[in-house]
């Protein structure tokens, strides 16, 4: 494992199997597209110090192209200029008014897909060495029943 000081760009893409998050890793000896590691991850820019389990050449074959990329896979993430006071940042946030909750999955279902973790506190920590798909119906289920993504800590923070 090599840890590379730099920046990943993520974006959230939409495929056959759902959403899904991909992003350009930006470092000091080149780019990386990046699948494993972000999976987590809302949607934008964050710097700091990547931990690099592999890197390896992928491909795949889109609009009648066959595409070669540089993958890296992505074991941890030291976040750096990001703000980890959760409560100065709730304290700035203009209160409105709550929308009703609309439950979309009863209870024994959120407890089969959580498992362990069930049933869930003010903030959660979800297992990333699960299959992806399920990672990814976790997280989205976890904004669904309104916790935040908190980069630093890589956890799930129950909304204010």
């Amino acid at each position: 494992m090599i840890k590379l000081s730099g920046s990943v760009q993520i974006r959230s893409i939409t495929g056959r199997n759902g959403s899904f998050n991909v992003g350009r890793l930006n470092t000091e000896i080149g780019e990386f597209a990046v699948k494993r590691g972000i999976e987590e991850f809302d949607a934008g820019v964050y710097s700091g110090e990547f931990t690099i389990s592999r890197i390896y050449p992928a491909s795949f074959v889109i609009g009648g192209r066959s595409i070669v990329e540089v993958r890296a896979d992505v074991e941890a993430i030291a976040l750096i200029d990001v703000d980890t006071t959760v409560e100065e940042l709730a304290a700035t946030v203009v209160e409105a008014e709550p929308e009703p909750e609309t439950v979309t999955a009863l209870p024994d279902e959120d407890a089969e897909l959580f498992g362990d973790i069930w049933p869930l506190g003010d903030k959660v920590k979800l297992d990333p060495t699960v299959d992806r798909s399920l990672l990814r119906k976790q997280a989205t289920r976890l904004k669904e029943l309104g916790y935040q993504f908190q980069p630093v800590g890589r956890l799930f923070q129950k909304a204010a």
